[in-house]
């Protein structure tokens, strides 16, 4: 399938999509502006063809010419724009998570989602990977057939081993404690307004990991957390009789308004109706 902008951009866009692995292929050529900052739920292999393809990921900026694979870790935040004129062309693979996940265990590594796995480089000039990704794409993109198409995929995987880093055991344990001392942050500062990268200086970690694994651990993410942590204790003040507006200034809410906002629709009442029927409940 493809897609065109208009005929004065002549940029365009096809995009394949196998239904039993669920891995996506995209072909695409884009002059100028390309893509406005987004994430994806996966992970994204690609090579550039043609031209210089420049994109902001993990608060860097990368360039990447033709031959230079791309590889881009789930929930990581990038654009994309032509470092050119002529624009440039690239292909990409958007490889799911549990399949991924699955394919990695087979080789007794870890899953690519986790807090502690990445890649070694966002590019890479390695041109077994680069032919890899090429082949790979272009068994799903023209759909060469079972055989060519699960042979390919092997080999990628294979290859692509070289290029992850995983966490040990202990690692991981030692991330879930991260998360548990990121929520203790948070309880402590529930008055302040509170944002990912003040979260992510404190704790020393990348602030698109620590969201989705903050998610993977307490099953939230850590706005929405906060906002449970605060709505829990604005229920305790108001019980013990304090004022809502007093309430939502000791709870961070940032008046009685958006106390009142969000408190109506996690508990179907305003605050002073709630107070109102507590009034006789003392802590």
């Amino acid at each position: 399938m493809r897609s065109t902008d208009n005929a004065l951009s002549k940029d365009w866009l096809e995009f394949q999509r196998n239904d039993e692995t669920r891995i996506e292929s995209v072909h695409a050529h884009f002059k100028g502006h390309a893509y406005d900052p987004h994430d994806h739920d996966e992970l994204l292999l690609g090579v550039t063809r043609q031209g210089l393809q420049r994109f902001s990921c993990h608060r860097s900026v990368h360039t990447s010419s033709p031959g230079k694979a791309i590889l881009i870790e789930p929930g990581a935040v990038h654009d994309g724009h032509s470092a050119q004129t002529e624009g440039f062309t690239y292909i990409m693979l958007y490889l799911p998570q549990l399949w991924v996940a699955s394919a990695m265990q087979q080789r007794n590594l870890g899953d690519i989602a986790a807090l502690s796995t990445a890649f070694r480089h966002t590019l890479t000039d390695d041109p077994l990977l680069s032919a890899a990704i090429e082949n790979a794409w272009f068994a799903l993109h023209y759909k060469e057939g079972l055989l060519a198409r699960d042979e390919s995929l092997d080999r990628l995987m294979t290859v692509l081993a070289r290029h992850i880093v995983t966490p040990r055991q202990s690692a991981a344990s030692n991330a879930r404690n991260q998360m548990y001392r990121v929520r203790d942050y948070l309880h402590d500062q529930m008055s302040q307004d509170i944002g990912l990268d003040e979260l992510s200086t404190w704790s020393g970690i990348d602030r698109f990991r620590l969201s989705r694994e903050f998610k993977k651990v307490f099953g939230q993410s850590p706005h929405a957390w906060l906002v449970r942590l605060r709505l829990r204790t604005a229920r305790k003040l108001l019980a013990q009789g304090v004022p809502p507006a007093i309430v939502a200034c000791q709870v961070g809410f940032s008046d009685q308004s958006h106390l009142g906002r969000w408190f109506q629709r996690a508990y179907r009442m305003t605050p002073m109706m709630y107070q109102n029927r507590c009034s006789n409940v003392l802590s």
